[in-house]
């Protein structure tokens, strides 16, 4: 059976947001092309950044439609990433808050991608 292992996020310019997710991942990629930038992440994954105006079939839209979830596990390990990340100066587009889930926080990409922070399913 296959598995999902590529996520990727349409972008209006690859290389600024290979800076943005070099300095959010603490890591480098593996693929750095023109149009095409991708970071190994843990667990087998692999997030892509590609450039949206090269991606076929061209999107019929574009907009905040999902998220891209970090779940991090630990006592206040969402707090703590939070202020790390206000820190670095992330846009915050959800303050650290309390859901049904647990706390959270949200910050966007410089494509305006929304990027949750929670803790691990219990």
């Amino acid at each position: 059976m296959t598995s999902p292992n590529l996520i990727i996020l349409y972008v209006k310019d690859p290389g600024e947001s290979a800076s943005f997710y070099r300095n959010l991942l603490n890591r480098e990629p593996a693929v750095e092309a023109p149009n095409f930038v991708a970071f190994p992440l843990d667990g087998g994954f692999t997030l892509g950044l590609w450039r949206r105006s090269k991606v076929e079939p061209q999107p019929s839209a574009i907009g905040n439609r999902g998220e891209v979830a970090f779940m991090v596990a630990g006592e206040n390990a969402v707090a703590k990433q939070y202020e790390d990340w206000r820190q670095r100066g992330l846009p915050i587009a959800q303050e650290l808050t309390e859901l049904d889930f647990g706390p959270t926080f949200v910050v966007l990409d410089p494509d305006g991608h929304r990027l949750r922070v929670c803790e691990p399913d219990k």
